[in-house]
């Protein structure tokens, strides 16, 4: 079984998906981990495609992110990974490249696997498909305190960050076909979780 969850960032996604996968006994899967590796890659090599580095890239998802038997999991966190993530996330050719390894991943066994287009691209016949969104300040907010930066600034980088990631050309982010939009703002993450779970008969 898969469950997807998509939505902006701040929505609460990476921190839902994981509850919600130690709830179920499924395999969490961080799309957007492995965006954030070809974007440290795209960093440290900007005369290499990024196509050509995500192609290229062996990332190993789990309690810890590892590229290329390279432990990164808080280096991909850093604010200049964040942003050059979502320039990467733009190019088709890392987008191609991503979502066929995420899909050779998630091929077999039960996932709840969650990104910018896990249920509009990767796995459309996903069983349960998700778009949590919450109100721009609130994930401002979330996302500062998370970062220790200022909410102010993250808000004004998060608004760039939503108006990229729903304009461009290839997967655009928006709710799934078929999914369930679920508003995270004022709730707590296990109210989240206790939501999707009975959705699913949980």
């Amino acid at each position: 079984m898969l469950v997807a969850i998509d939505g902006p960032a701040g929505a609460g996604k990476s921190t839902v998906a994981r509850a919600l996968a130690q709830r179920l006994g499924f395999t969490y899967l961080d799309s957007g981990a492995m965006y954030r590796c070809v974007a440290l890659l795209a960093l440290a090599s900007p005369k290499d495609p990024p196509a050509a580095l995500a192609e290229h890239a062996h990332i190993e998802l789990g309690a810890r992110v590892l590229l290329d038997g390279r432990e990164v999991t808080a280096e991909i966190r850093a604010p200049d990974v964040s942003e050059a993530a979502s320039r990467v996330a733009a190019d088709q050719g890392v987008r191609a490249a991503l979502v066929a390894k995420q899909r050779a991943t998630i091929a077999t066994g039960d996932w709840v696997a969650e990104g910018r287009d896990i249920g509009t691209v990767v796995a459309p016949e996903a069983r349960l498909k998700i778009f949590l969104t919450a109100d721009p300040r609130e994930r401002a907010r979330r996302r500062a305190l998370e970062l220790g930066a200022d909410p102010e600034a993250v808000l004004a980088e998060q608004t760039l960050r939503d108006e990229r990631d729903s304009t461009r050309e290839h997967s655009p982010l928006g709710p799934a076909p078929g999914s369930v939009t679920l508003d995270t703002t004022g709730l707590s993450v296990e109210q989240v979780v206790d939501r999707i779970a009975a959705l699913l008969g949980r």
